[in-house]
């Protein structure tokens, strides 16, 4: 073992492998000109962009629950759901469209719901963040964030700790439930979609057209 991790250190692999981030996926869909396709941590292309959608490698719940045995396996993390021409495919690591959806294999998605801990709360305009069902407005003690924003979203994910999209002066950014400032409010948007619960990354934008990934230390894939 000891021969082996030298020869890891040697050869460089240990410290590309200190830079991967690990909370996110290895393949992150990116647009060029118009059309997506994936690329890996560093940026480089891995899969050509030549769809019009191209979701995060995650499970398909109608496809692990396929009336069909043989379609099951495609439901699976280790492919995603591209779209091109209006026809969707699911596709491997490698790029190599594997399936192409029917409506007849599609099964059906059986989730419990769990309502939100925390949920925004208006007041005289401004928005902040609440856990009690009762509220006193004379005071500070039940707010979780006094309002003072112009929006706030709270992102599925972490019930307990989420993750909340805000706008104050027309500039979006992500803060916590404690009102701690994750990503700074320099975008013109942050879609409040599901990139942090998928695959903890934000989706942002400087222009409200152009769109990008940042992770929670807002470094840009």
């Amino acid at each position: 073992m000891k021969n082996l991790l030298r020869i890891l250190f040697v050869s460089g692999f240990v410290l590309a492998y200190s830079q991967q981030n690990n909370s996110i996926p290895k393949l992150i869909p990116q647009a060029i000109n118009g059309k997506k396709g994936y690329v890996n941590q560093k940026g480089q292309e891995v899969i050509k962009p030549e769809y019009n959608i191209a979701m995060f490698f995650s499970e398909d719940c109608n496809l692990l629950n396929s009336p069909k045995k043989t379609v099951r396996v495609f439901g699976s993390a280790n492919y995603a759901t591209v779209e091109k021409d209006k026809i969707s495919y699911r596709i491997n690591k490698k790029g190599a469209r594997v399936y192409q959806y029917k409506k007849s294999d599609l099964g059906k998605c059986e989730m419990s719901y769990e309502p939100p801990i925390y949920k925004p709360f208006a007041l005289s305009g401004a928005y902040g963040l609440v856990s009690k069902d009762d509220i006193d407005l004379g005071g500070y003690k039940d707010f979780d964030i006094y309002p003072q924003y112009d929006m706030l979203y709270v992102l599925s994910g972490d019930r307990e700790n989420p993750m909340i999209v805000a706008v104050k002066n027309n500039k979006f950014g992500v803060v916590d439930k404690a009102n701690k400032v994750i990503i700074p409010f320099v975008y013109n948007d942050i879609k409040v979609n599901l990139s942090w619960k998928t695959a903890h990354l934000f989706e942002v934008s400087q222009d409200g057209k152009n769109y990008y990934f940042v992770d929670e230390n807002n470094k840009a894939y």
